[in-house]
């Protein structure tokens, strides 16, 4: 199926490795220019000579933190009119809430609410210009199904989804769609880091939890990024323009719930 975005351009956050990274990767392999985003240049430099070299479009690197304003407006600027947004953080450590601060509720808004929103903010109205915009929100399955352990998550990206709703229903009528991913488990790097957190106290190794996490999946395995990154291609193409405003599950049938 041809996507009908071949020639244009996305701003993907998050985009050095793991779901971020699948997300480019898949909208290059479209034909759309890229600019990625990261904090870590020589990975995220790494990652851009890779995907340039594997289909042939141009995709600029940004090294910034996009908690930051500076970090914001040297993204966008790089982008300059982005049509496609693909926001994504990685998100915070597993942890018990007795033990976060304000300082770590505050870091874990800034980093998956607030700078997520910013982004939509530099970019929706240049969208509703021209008549066309995507933007997908990566965040996670326990917006649905919160997990203890991923408080500061389960707020924080909670959040995100409310205002994503709310907007949406505002950008609709001018071919500007928004939509969430929910991912659940997938074989990245963000989960082998959440599963090293786990690990204190339990005396398990971490092959032990890694197989003990997709043995309790529906789907006896872990995502292939891949998988989230052609989800997420779908998701901006002209052929998605009546889906917006939707909470997308891709957990391989791990929530239990009919809606």
């Amino acid at each position: 199926m041809d996507l009908g975005i071949r020639g244009k351009s996305a701003l993907v956050c998050g985009a050095s490795r793991g779901l971020g990274k699948a997300c480019a990767l898949a909208l290059a392999r479209e034909g759309v220019d890229l600019t990625i985003v990261a904090r870590t240049r020589d990975v995220l430099e790494r990652t851009g000579a890779e995907i340039a070299q594997a289909t042939g479009v141009k995709v600029v690197s940004v090294a910034v933190d996009l908690t930051t304003p500076a970090g914001r407006a040297a993204a966008v600027g790089a982008a300059s009119q982005p049509d496609i947004l693909v926001n994504n953080s990685q998100g915070p450590l597993p942890g018990n809430f007795r033990d976060w601060s304000r300082d770590d509720w505050l870091a874990a808004l800034d980093d998956m609410m607030l700078g997520p929103i910013e982004m939509m903010r530099l970019t929706v109205d240049g969208m509703t210009a021209r008549g066309f915009g995507r933007i997908v929100n990566i965040v996670s399955r326990s917006v649905k199904v919160p997990q203890a352990e991923l408080g500061l998550s389960n707020g924080a990206r909670s959040g995100l989804v409310g205002f994503a709703g709310g907007l949406a229903r505002q950008t609709a009528a001018r071919n500007v769609t928004i939509n969430n991913l929910l991912p659940g488990i997938f074989d990245s790097d963000a989960q082998h880091r959440h599963i090293r957190g786990m690990l204190e106290g339990t005396h398990k190794t971490f092959e032990q939890v890694f197989r003990e996490r997709a043995a309790a999946s529906t789907a006896k395995r872990y995502g292939d990024p891949a998988e989230l990154g052609a989800f997420c291609a779908f998701l901006c193409s002209v052929h998605a323009g009546y889906i917006t405003g939707q909470n997308l599950l891709i957990d391989g049938g791990s929530y239990p719930g009919a809606f």
